[in-house]
């Protein structure tokens, strides 16, 4: 497998560049399948044919992920907490 089957990290920016807010449907889901195959090509790929971008795009994406998860996480918790959730307390 090459890095050129790989979704490129200026693709990567230019689609975490503008919000979802702002992108239709047809672009989130594009963003979302892009996003989810790639994850996947760089899960199979081993390091060593990756190029040294690549790596580095792949560690960042990898940060990014939990820490936006540990994100929404916290938000969760903290619409719970308040009762901001819609559910029954």
């Amino acid at each position: 497998m090459t890095d050129n089957l790989r979704q490129g990290a200026g693709d990567k920016l230019a689609s975490n560049m503008k919000p979802d807010s702002q992108k239709t449907t047809m672009e989130q889901g594009s963003d979302k399948a892009k996003g989810a195959a790639d994850s996947v090509a760089g899960t199979l790929q081993p390091e060593d044919q990756k190029s040294t971008t690549q790596q580095a795009t792949d560690s960042s994406s990898s940060y990014m992920d939990q820490a936006s998860e540990a994100l929404g996480n916290a938000g969760q918790q903290i619409s719970d907490t308040l009762g901001l959730s819609g559910g029954k307390k």
